[in-house]
């Protein structure tokens, strides 16, 4: 690795951003391309980049103290769950008190990305010009995101209806009068189903495995206020009881509201927090069936045999991991499972590194923060382990994922919010006092 050639950076979002953060807090050397015309990624709605998912009723679903970066508090006025336009304004605050949207290039995307002998050679283009350049990294750090290449399930090709995916879904007004099926049970899903019951004629919730639905708050409280550093020690089948006790105390059974609850035990998904989905299936304005087996012009049939009429079936169905800019054999994610130590490094690919390619239960940026400072330190000499160390690791942690939780494109990069966070932490510290030792 060429030490003299600066960082190239790829994305100004949420990850982006503290890498930008931390670059330059380091006196570290970078470039930093963004497609959009401003910072924010998947939180600036309509973007121009054409990435964003967000729709006009979004708002977090961790609490706004555990979303804050640790060098910049949310304001105490805010509410406990950020509405996106909130999330852009702290966002924008972040970057207007650390300088750093002056050392963003907006408006450019990365073509390509190819591992040289002596580096990285990057491509970009100019969306406004068209212009093409190519410039020579010692280290590429890819800060991309991985919510904008969407699932969509195969069909028979007999429904007649429109098919759209959550990622294009905005506001509920042109769906009044519809009967709409809402494919998939995760939080966006949960959210566009709850929205549309009070405009669409008929909303239907499609799920194949279900899901344990957590409410945003437990007896007046956050619901993460209940995720500690103590808790998250305790052996899993204990956390499992704990929580199953809590939510039965605060909202009685899930089934109770006519919502089943899946084989699967608590713990074992990515959890859907939502406030109202529960309640709107008691009352009967949001149905929930089976997975779907197959269309007619106008109809949805599902895997009980069940059918109810469609004017439209939108799939919250996720997203594929997907990076253009990067050849397969630089970085596969073949059903979306990838190979990265401590989620960050390619073990074959010197100077290769990603931010915030994973799916915390919890909060992202704290962990992004960790991660880029974590980066900025191995490009400051901190040592890797060798290759066979850090492959088996990875081996490890891909077994222990599977282990845990549910075979499903969403968990391949799942991680517990407080252990991964100390993992990461303990990493900065272990180098910072070799540091100090050595001054």
């Amino acid at each position: 690795m060429n030490e003299q050639l600066p960082v190239c950076v790829i994305g100004a979002g949420v990850s982006g951003l503290t890498t930008v953060k931390q670059f330059l807090d380091r006196d570290v050397e970078f470039d930093a391309f963004e497609m959009g015309s401003d910072i924010g990624g998947n939180w600036r709605y309509d973007n121009d980049s054409g990435r964003s998912p967000a729709y006009a009723s979004l708002h977090i679903d961790t609490s706004k103290g555990r979303f804050a970066y640790g060098d910049l508090d949310m304001p105490r006025e805010w509410p406990v769950y950020l509405h996106h336009t909130q999330v852009i304004e702290y966002l924008d605050n972040y970057a207007e008190t650390f300088g750093l949207k002056d050392h963003i290039e907006f408006r450019i995307r990365v073509v390509s990305v190819r591992p040289q002998d002596n580096g990285w050679e990057v491509t970009t283009r100019g969306l406004a010009t068209g212009k093409e350049s190519t410039k020579l990294y010692r280290a590429v750090i890819v800060a991309s995101g991985h919510h904008w290449d969407p699932i969509i399930p195969a069909s028979d090709g007999l429904f007649e209806g429109e098919t759209m995916h959550a990622h294009t879904y905005r506001t509920p007004y042109r769906f009044i009068g519809k009967d709409v099926v809402v494919v998939g049970i995760g939080n966006t899903g949960a959210d566009i189903a709850s929205e549309l019951s009070w405009h669409a004629k008929s909303v239907t919730i499609s799920t194949r495995s279900g899901a344990h639905i957590l409410p945003r708050y437990l007896f007046g409280r956050p619901l993460d206020s209940f995720s500690t550093r103590l808790t998250s020690r305790l052996p899993l089948n204990v956390q499992r009881t704990v929580y199953r006790m809590l939510l039965y105390m605060a909202r009685g059974s899930q089934e109770s509201y006519g919502f089943p609850i899946p084989d699967a035990p608590i713990l074992s998904q990515h959890p859907t927090v939502s406030a109202d989905v529960l309640a709107l299936v008691k009352d009967g304005q949001v149905h929930v069936r089976g997975g779907i087996s197959r269309f007619t012009s106008d109809e949805v049939i599902f895997v009980d045999g069940k059918r109810t009429r469609a004017d439209v079936v939108i799939y919250a169905t996720g997203y594929r991991i997907s990076f253009p800019f990067l050849d397969g054999d630089v970085f596969a994610s073949d059903d979306n499972k990838v190979k990265l130590y401590k989620q960050v490094v390619p073990v074959d690919m010197p100077g290769l590194f990603f931010i915030g390619l994973i799916q915390p239960v919890g909060a992202l940026p704290p962990l992004a923060e960790q991660q880029a400072r974590w980066v900025c330190q191995l490009l400051g000499g901190a040592s890797l382990p060798s290759s066979g160390e850090m492959r088996a690791e990875v081996i490890t942690d891909a077994f222990e994922c599977a282990e845990r939780y549910q075979d499903r494109p969403r968990h391949t990069i799942q991680v517990d919010y407080w252990p991964y966070l100390d993992s990461m932490r303990d990493l900065c510290d272990t180098y910072d006092e070799a540091q100090s030792n050595i001054e």
